[in-house]
């Protein structure tokens, strides 16, 4: 008797009965925010565009800056950590395993400040918001730097 933790009980079904099904919810919220980020980026680019042109105002920077900071909040994301590396014991071993050891390291990076990571991208959105709100009111204008 080598090992502290018994058999599985009987009844055990892993993460497919309730409470634990509750767990995979965070999985996909993760695949929701990755469509809402495509769409953010979209919104960058049009903020950098004016009149057809490309150019660039303070508002074109907050809103870079908070879309910039949701990104690497959930790139730093532990299901997405799991999601490109998870579930092998062996990177040589397994299709395209170079580049997914590789995308695996990034993730375990960035994912060691996710917290840090969820405070800058707060305070990034709130930012941008309500410098968008107090522009869009009148309020403030929106220099342009070039």
């Amino acid at each position: 008797m080598a090992c502290a933790v018994g058999e599985a009980r009987r009844g055990y079904r892993g993460e497919t009965a309730f409470p634990f099904i509750l767990q995979n919810l965070h999985r996909y919220f993760l695949y929701a925010a990755l469509v809402f980020l495509v769409i953010l980026w979209i919104d960058v680019v049009r903020a950098f565009i004016f009149d057809g042109r490309f150019g660039m105002g303070l508002g074109s920077l907050a809103i870079l800056a908070s879309t910039g900071t949701l990104t690497l909040y959930t790139l730093s994301c532990h299901s997405l950590r799991h999601l490109v590396g998870g579930g092998l014991d062996c990177f040589s071993c397994a299709v395209a395993g170079g580049p997914r050891q590789r995308a695996w390291g990034i993730v375990s990076v960035l994912n060691g400040h996710h917290m840090g990571w969820a405070w800058t991208s707060l305070f990034a959105v709130c930012g941008a918001d309500l410098y968008v709100r107090l522009c869009s009111m009148g309020v403030i204008h929106d220099p342009r730097l070039f």
